[in-house]
């Protein structure tokens, strides 16, 4: 079989369409023939060597991927040969074949096309373990999405409008606020010409939940937008690693921090975010309330154009690999 393998820490040239073995399955695993992958900045990360895969997970990139079962292990229940799926991954997403923990599998949702469910798994476990299971967001409450027009961000608008929230977000043009409008966003915020902290505070009073993929750069900020009783959830360091926090004031907010990774997590922790998410959040997808948001799809082969186009920013939504268009 053939993936794109790192041939040295670097920029996407250093990303090589190559011939390597077929994967080998493990207890509790499936074999999938991946219809398309998609380019997370973790990939991104990965390449240019600052982000390896967990020990034991697969040495390509791509933390998601849609496609067929080819074959199951002999412990696998509730999946068969021929079921169109969609996977969270450690990696080995980029490739025309991966071995996924079964655990780890969700169904095509709905009329979502299979290679369209190469968007979801990564943003939907993201958004749903974060925003659901760790802050708790709630019917009428008010969440702050930065970074609206990205992956996690287009999706965790809709989860959000799904389950009956306002929500404001952060972009970096009048464009893409307005498309993050369309998909259900409240309140608009240019972060280039206005404050979020005022802006969500004269629109709202503060946020409920804010998630935050900024870090250090944003965390001073953030624990001045919440309101009482507050939860900021933390996904990403795009800003830095380090920052200060005014403890007093996070006392006087009775305010919490979460920060959260997923591709490090064991697999059973994995798999329970993917069982909430399958129980939870599907139905939301089946119905049309919640989906996939394709910015632009790639021949797999040419992975390093991809990720070009997100170094290049302006993408709204997800970048797609899409294994076969290439045959």
């Amino acid at each position: 079989m053939r993936a794109i393998t790192i041939s040295e820490a670097g920029g996407p040239e250093v990303l090589t369409w190559s011939e390597v073995p077929e994967p080998e399955l493990g207890p509790g695993e499936v074999l999938v023939d991946v219809a398309a992958s998609a380019v997370n900045r973790a990939d991104v990360l990965q390449r240019r060597g600052y982000y390896p895969p967990p020990a034991g997970a697969s040495e390509y990139p791509g933390l998601e991927c849609s496609g067929t079962i080819a074959e199951v292990t002999e412990d696998v229940t509730g999946w068969r040969v021929g079921d169109e799926v969609c996977a969270l991954l450690s990696g080995g997403g980029y490739a025309e074949k991966v071995a996924v923990p079964a655990v780890q599998l969700l169904p095509v949702p709905g009329e979502v096309e299979l290679l369209a469910a190469a968007a979801l798994p990564e943003v939907a476990c993201t958004v749903w373990s974060n925003v659901v299971m760790g802050a708790k967001l709630a019917e009428g409450e008010v969440i702050l999405v930065h970074g609206g027009a990205g992956g996690v961000g287009t999706h965790a608008i809709q989860v959000a409008k799904a389950l009956g929230a306002t929500v404001a977000v952060t972009a970096g043009d009048a464009t893409r606020l307005e498309r993050c409008r369309q998909l259900g966003a409240d309140i608009l915020i240019n972060y280039r010409e206005q404050d979020f902290v005022s802006e969500i505070k004269d629109a709202t009073g503060g946020a409920d939940v804010i998630l935050d993929l900024m870090g250090a750069a944003y965390v001073d900020k953030n624990i001045s937008a919440l309101r009482t009783g507050g939860r900021l959830a933390i996904i990403g360091m795009q800003g830095g690693r380090k920052g200060e926090v005014d403890i007093g004031r996070m006392l006087g907010k009775r305010a919490t921090i979460l920060a959260t990774t997923l591709r490090a997590r064991p697999v059973a922790e994995k798999g329970e975010i993917v069982s909430e998410v399958r129980q939870r959040l599907w139905p939301l997808v089946e119905r049309g309330s919640v989906a996939p948001v394709v910015h632009e799809v790639f021949p797999l082969p040419d992975a390093a154009d991809a990720h070009n186009a997100l170094d290049a920013g302006g993408v709204f939504g997800k970048i797609l690999l899409a294994a076969h268009s290439h045959d």
